[in-house]
């Protein structure tokens, strides 16, 4: 395999669609007005503008008008946080296995966290005790999918238990991970907030959206216009709302065919590393070997007496692109902070591997895979064992 690329990183950024691409360049060549202005031109732009958000809302089951256009995931996900306190007062509280742009917020602002259930789901006990435990509780937020361990959170229960113990409190999903695997509109229905982004979907780096539903208010982030109906100061960004919209729509359209045939790798390459390695292979968030609670495009394991660094630094060099955890966290000394709130012992964790796939990733893909992991991990046992 020397000189090919095996990316199995789509998590972290997935490769940008031909029609995202398509769509970008499109509208960069026939908008360069300003679409807050007034003269044709800019009208032209604020209307490729509003179909995009149009087509982003239809994609996702929303009102265009809930659609806020942002600079990508974590920008989403700040907002939706810090607005909701800015504008509320009152605390946050979210999963110990939040992404970095929901937990820093939380814990920057003196909130509460719960925990991880062993399979990689939020425990729905502890987030009773931490909702009875506290007062004023202004938001919510639970991961619709965990970013490193593919965990599906039960939403509409997460949304039964809050509604049940902080009526009062708005409800945010970083859906970040979601689009690709799971109908939206279905599972997020019952949130006020929900964070999607363009670079895990084959969309560009740099575009994403916060849905807010009708009704809710939340302090902008970004002061200095009235940009967004007021809730995000800028010159939006037509080309790249465009190409997020593109890649957002593509993505629900093929969903269903993609999730059948990338489930099919995941398990294949999960079963045949098992098989080359043994009980040196532990599926992450999947203890007692049910994968339902997964989606299709994430294969999260730990390696025994394996060090994720030194992993990495071998796979890469065979040309295999993958990650240790999130990307938010590479070069972190310390092992996750979603597999601490799962249970997973520290010397396990270690020798944490994320294998995530996309619509790009093929068949010839995994055979790579089970060709060069199992040599690396072998080849580090035996330099490890002296």
């Amino acid at each position: 395999m020397e000189g090919d690329e095996i990316y199995l990183d789509h998590a972290a950024s997935s490769p940008m669609r031909s029609e995202s691409r398509d769509a970008w360049l499109a509208a960069a060549t026939a908008h360069h007005a300003n679409p807050t202005g007034a003269h044709r031109a800019s009208r032209d732009a604020r209307r490729a503008l509003d179909d995009a958000r149009d087509a982003v809302a239809g994609a996702v089951g929303c009102r265009p008008s809930e659609v806020v256009f942002t600079s990508g995931g974590s920008e989403a996900d700040n907002f939706a946080v810090r607005g909701a306190l800015a504008a509320r007062g009152g605390i946050a509280i979210c999963s110990a296995g939040e992404h970095h742009a929901v937990l820093e917020p939380v814990e920057h602002a003196g909130g509460l966290t719960f925990g991880l259930r062993p399979d990689g789901t939020p425990d729905l006990d502890d987030l009773v005790a931490v909702l009875d435990g506290a007062d004023d509780v202004t938001i919510v937020s639970v991961m619709a999918v965990n970013n490193e361990t593919g965990a599906i959170s039960p939403l509409s229960e997460i949304a039964r238990v809050a509604r049940e113990h902080a009526p009062d409190a708005l409800l945010h999903t970083d859906a970040v991970q979601a689009v690709q695997w799971l109908d939206l509109a279905g599972v997020a229905a019952d949130f006020d907030l929900v964070s999607i982004t363009g670079h895990k979907i084959g969309g560009p780096t740099g575009t994403g959206a916060l849905i807010i539903r009708d009704g809710i208010e939340l302090a902008p982030l970004i002061l200095g216009g009235g940009q967004e109906r007021g809730r995000r100061a800028g010159t939006p960004d037509v080309a790249g709302a465009a190409a997020f919209a593109t890649a957002v729509v593509d993505t629900v359209r093929d969903r269903g065919v993609d999730v059948e045939r990338i489930r099919r790798l995941r398990d294949s390459l999960i079963d045949g590393l098992g098989d080359r390695l043994g009980d040196r292979v532990l599926v992450t968030a999947a203890p007692g070997g049910d994968r339902d609670h997964i989606v299709a495009g994430i294969a999260h394991i730990c390696l025994r007496d394996v060090e994720a660094e030194a992993l990495l630094f071998l796979l890469d060099s065979h040309g295999l692109r993958a990650s240790a955890a999130s990307s938010c966290s590479a070069g972190a000394q310390e092992p996750s902070h979603v597999l601490a709130s799962m249970g997973v012992a520290h010397e396990l964790a270690v020798g944490s591997l994320r294998l995530s796939m996309g619509p790009s990733s093929t068949e010839a893909d995994v055979a790579a895979a089970l060709e060069i992991i199992p040599a690396a991990v072998e080849r580090l046992t035996r330099f490890g064992d002296g």
